[in-house]
């Protein structure tokens, strides 16, 4: 069954998240959180938090099924551009340069699989 989160208007870059995103996409559940934990990025944080929440929308969703008999996995996971902040910031001779604080969203698509005990 396919879960989905999302995240939006977070305060950092999209670029700056793809990075992290890279990382876990396509990957299990289980390691990829584990790979959150230990990266030193500050996007990593809040793509744990989204992927735990994730996680639990699924548990929600299949009250009746245990979550030991499921391999999780992460289908689908991307990042997207959102609005910008924009701020003036005073510059030599009486000019302003503007400053852009970029914003992004996050969607994870989480599935499940039935595991096979060897």
């Amino acid at each position: 069954m396919k879960v989905i989160a999302k995240l939006k208007n977070l305060h950092i870059s999209s670029r700056k998240v793809k990075l992290v995103v890279d990382l876990i996409r396509n990957m299990n559940a289980v390691k990829a959180l584990k790979i959150l934990k230990y990266c030193p990025k500050k996007g990593s944080l809040h793509l744990e938090k989204l992927l735990l929440s994730v996680i639990s929308n699924w548990q929600n969703k299949n009250k009746n099924l245990k979550i030991e008999n499921f391999e999780l996995y992460i289908e689908s996971i991307f990042v997207n551009c959102a609005g910008m902040l924009k701020r003036i910031r005073p510059a030599p001779q009486g000019r302003a340069h503007r400053i852009r604080k970029r914003l992004s969203h996050i969607t994870i698509v989480l599935d499940s699989k039935i595991k096979i005990n060897k």
